[in-house]
């Protein structure tokens, strides 16, 4: 697991525990690491919800937290962080809704929310992320209409295929929704 103790280290600038075996929690202290740029989690057995002091990581830029076993909700607090430029958090089993606050991250290129249990609608705010190539969020449990501002984005096919949004779609992703 990963241990509290992890919040001492606050001069880190970058964390890769990508693929190993690790299990347990994140721990809260994670938050403490306000100078990490980079944090790599990704594709381990971790448990339990993202921390919402994750929030205090205002210099991350890219943010790997996919192909865990993460449950609860995606915390507002994520919207904190501004400078971030990668957001992975697929291949999970996150539930409730996309926080409007992701609105907030308008420096983020590449958006993986897909493979999880994500349910309510689209926010409107996601139509802030002009800077988004990358857009996933296929594989939810994602109801009602696709905001027209998707369209201001720079993914020409962004992933949106097996929810339950609604027509008419815009016209920039008609084929793409499936």
């Amino acid at each position: 697991s990963i241990p509290q103790e992890i919040g001492d280290l606050t001069n880190l600038d970058s964390l890769d525990l990508y693929n190993n075996q690790l299990t347990g929690s994140i721990p809260s202290e994670i938050g403490n690491l306000t100078n990490l740029t980079h944090l790599y989690l990704g594709y381990n057995e971790l448990t339990g919800s993202i921390p919402p002091e994750i929030g205090n990581l205002i210099n991350l830029e890219k943010l790997s937290l996919s192909n865990n076993q993460l449950t609860g909700s995606i915390p507002p607090e994520i919207g904190n962080m501004t400078n971030l430029i990668d957001l992975y958090l697929g291949n999970n089993q996150l539930t409730g809704s996309i926080p409007p606050e992701i609105g907030n991250m308008t420096n983020l290129w590449w958006l993986n929310l897909c493979c999880n249990q994500l349910t309510g609608s689209i926010p409107l705010e996601i139509s802030n992320l002009t800077n988004l190539n990358y857009l996933y969020l296929s594989d939810n449990e994602l109801t009602g209409l696709i905001p027209d501002g998707i369209c201001n984005q720079g993914d020409s096919s962004p992933s949106l295929q097996n929810n339950q949004l609604c027509p008419p779609y815009p016209s920039c992703i008609e084929n793409y929704v499936g």
